[in-house]
């Protein structure tokens, strides 16, 4: 098979070009185009992906999916939820910050979506700590998510609880946990639990498809069958409160136009190229926050398209 390309130009006039080579080639051009037209369907039609989310990030959230070029709503009622589900595209959980009363409401709204197959993204903030959020996560295990994203400890504890990983069993305490939200383990160490989670997670699914994404130093996005790394972004995304919490619920805005594993390689590439050019015109985490919401709305579905992603 011969070598497939895809060259841009970037907002500063540099070239940029992607090659990918042998088996891979025609897979990666076939899924640029998807991650293409996701990006261009998002921006033209302004899909309404909802949130229950961490009420300490919600704000950068809202604004993250609205520079996307999608639509918010923010509710913490499981009728609101509920209620509101039909006419989202796709649904956002964020178990960062908990109340009491989480522990019936999200199971209560899982059930909900599960009943009518409706998509939607969990990030399992903070998975192994507390034994609130613990029973939330074990519980979503029967009415599980489209899309998983957190960082490589997250995702390592849930599949533990889970009974995902080799030597777990259903239950068990999870043999790795974030500190605080922060990984304690690099994402190499995720591989494996990711492609475990996201394969449970295809079979549960009405047509067989989700995704897995994991953030770190370099992104890594699972169908359960073949692993992608996407390298490049910001170290700046660790010194602003939300970054994660705001990718995730930009995952669940393309999650809205798209298949589970394009929306998450959409996502993630987006957060990758905006986070780059934040970078560079700002001068410490307040200004690149800012920053980093103009370039969400200004790099192009070309940009997107055109990251660096390589297949194993």
């Amino acid at each position: 098979m011969s070598d497939a390309s895809l060259s841009i130009r970037n907002e500063r006039g540099i070239d940029s070009s992607y090659t990918n080579s042998d088996d891979s080639g025609c897979d990666l051009a076939e899924l640029r185009v998807r991650i293409r037209t996701a990006v261009e369907q998002v921006r033209a039609t302004r899909p309404l992906a909802q949130s229950f989310t961490n009420f300490v990030t919600i704000n950068l959230v809202a604004n993250a999916q609205l520079a996307a070029g999608g639509a918010a709503a923010m509710s913490f009622l499981p009728d609101d939820v509920i209620d509101t589900a039909p006419i989202s595209g796709a649904d956002y959980i964020n178990v960062g910050t908990l109340l009491p009363f989480y522990k019936d409401a999200l199971p209560q709204i899982a059930r909900a979506f599960h009943k009518t197959g409706h998509k939607w993204v969990l990030d399992p903030v903070a998975a192994g700590i507390g034994r609130t959020r613990t029973e939330i996560l074990r519980a979503f295990r029967a009415i599980p998510p489209t899309i998983v994203r957190g960082n490589a400890s997250e995702i390592i504890a849930l599949a533990d609880m889970w009974g995902l990983s080799a030597e777990a069993e259903p239950g068990n305490q999870p043999a790795t946990r974030p500190a605080g939200v922060e990984t304690v383990d690099e994402v190499d160490a995720a591989v494996e639990p990711a492609r475990r989670l996201a394969q449970f997670l295809a079979a549960s699914a009405p047509d067989k498809t989700a995704a897995v994404a994991v953030s770190g130093k370099i992104d890594l996005v699972t169908d359960g069958e073949t692993v992608y790394r996407l390298p490049g972004g910001s170290a700046m995304m660790t010194k602003i409160t939300g970054a994660g919490c705001s990718l995730g619920g930009v995952t669940a805005t393309y999650l809205a136009v798209a298949d589970p594993l394009t929306a998450a390689l959409a996502a993630s590439a987006l957060y990758d190229r905006a986070g780059e050019i934040a970078e560079t015109q700002s001068n410490g985490p307040g200004s690149f926050q800012v920053a980093f919401l103009d370039a969400l709305w200004n790099v192009t579905a070309d940009q997107v398209a055109a990251s660096e992603i390589h297949m194993f």
